[in-house]
């Protein structure tokens, strides 16, 4: 069982700490993807673990054992790194079997692992080749054999499809997820990409200025972000936020928004889940809940409304429609064949049994 992790680790350069006091289990064979903006530790994180990266307190360990002192070399991990890091007077053969040679592996082990990781990687007719003559996928596909030849316990990316064009990235993020159901090791990734983080991982840790915002699946996180920052930074498009405030009316509770629109929260417990008259709030719906009102023919007539077209972008199978409600603007979804253009008016059905509300304050999730 390799498990990995992380108690209280603290990263400070200098006076400034950039890494807050994490605490986190790394399961054995998970996937797990570190994910957030630029900055927010993610990478870090993962030099630390590496090795890299001096830690200024805490401690991380790895299978039970605390691995704070311990050379990169003697933790037993294997690191794929954004530029691609290869030899370029080696060719792939060498590049591949460069950490096994320094470890005076064998030679006829060498051979095996290389020429076997080789077939796996659809590599086996490019092992004379030098990292120039090959295409960005190819090189990738290099480094990640150098990670594979030496069986590490865990593998480490570091943004490693961040150097690909759009299409090469999409038949990556597939070979990257194969590699893990082959190889049944634990895997650490870094991204900044929601789409790579959402589509390959186990779990998703979204971090945010050196601290953890969450850690769950990705349908968690879709689902039920816990904050603000979560509910916008998951999804594509990310998710509507609009401010509003509570006001209830009897036991039900309404959403007012600048310029006179309100919106019904679906009846419930509402008092109980702590909402105040006249507190402020962000509401949150997915562009997914927000329709044509002709798509969603049974939900209530006080969930739909009348829009104002301002934007439209076709996407094929799908468009996403800018809409103007009562001054209140946001992004709802269309089916890709349908005809709207700028200037419609169309009546739109807001699907409010999916809806979230933070609150304004902390930005955590009430409802």
């Amino acid at each position: 069982m390799t498990e990995l992790k992380f108690n209280n680790v603290i990263k400070r350069y200098g006076k400034t700490e950039v890494v807050h006091g994490i605490n986190l289990d790394v399961r054995d064979k998970e996937f797990l993807v570190l994910v957030g903006p630029s900055g927010c530790g993610k990478s870090t994180l993962l030099r630390m673990v590496a090795g890299l990266e001096a830690i200024s307190d805490g401690t991380i360990s790895i299978g039970g054992k605390v691995v704070n002192d311990l050379a990169p070399k003697e933790r037993g991990l294997a690191m794929v790194f954004q530029n691609y890091a290869l030899y370029p007077h080696m060719n792939v053969y060498e590049n591949m079997s460069f950490g096994l040679r320094l470890n005076k592996t064998p030679k006829d082990e060498i051979d095996r692992r290389v020429q076997e990781t080789g077939q796996i990687l659809g590599l086996e007719n490019l092992l004379h080749r030098k990292p120039h003559e090959l295409s960005g996928g190819q090189r990738q596909r290099v480094a990640m054999g150098r990670a594979m030849v030496r069986k590490p316990s865990i593998f480490l990316f570091d943004e490693p499809l961040s150097n690909l064009d759009a299409k090469l990235r999409i038949q990556m993020r597939a070979e990257i997820k194969l590699l893990h159901q082959r190889v049944n090791s634990t895997i650490i990734y870094v991204t900044h990409d929601q789409v790579e983080a959402m589509t390959l991982a186990d779990r998703i840790v979204v971090l945010r200025d050196g601290y953890i915002e969450q850690v769950g699946s990705p349908m968690e996180l879709f689902s039920k972000p816990a904050n603000t920052f979560v509910a916008g930074f998951i999804g594509t498009p990310p998710m509507n936020l609009l401010d509003a405030v509570i006001k209830f009316r009897g036991d039900n509770a309404f959403l007012i928004f600048d310029g006179g629109l309100e919106i019904p929260v679906p009846p419930g417990d509402t008092h109980l889940n702590g909402f105040r008259d006249g507190q402020s709030v962000v509401m949150g719906l997915r562009t997914e809940e927000i329709t044509p009102s002709d798509l969603n023919p049974s939900l209530p007539a006080s969930w739909k409304f009348d829009g104002l077209v301002e934007v439209v972008e076709p996407l094929g199978n799908e468009t996403h429609v800018h809409v103007n409600i009562k001054g209140v603007k946001m992004i709802a979804r269309s089916e890709g064949r349908r005809s709207i253009k700028y200037g419609d008016s169309l009546k739109f059905a807001m699907n409010l049994n999916q809806m979230h509300i933070f609150d304004a304050e902390t930005t955590l999730s009430i409802y």
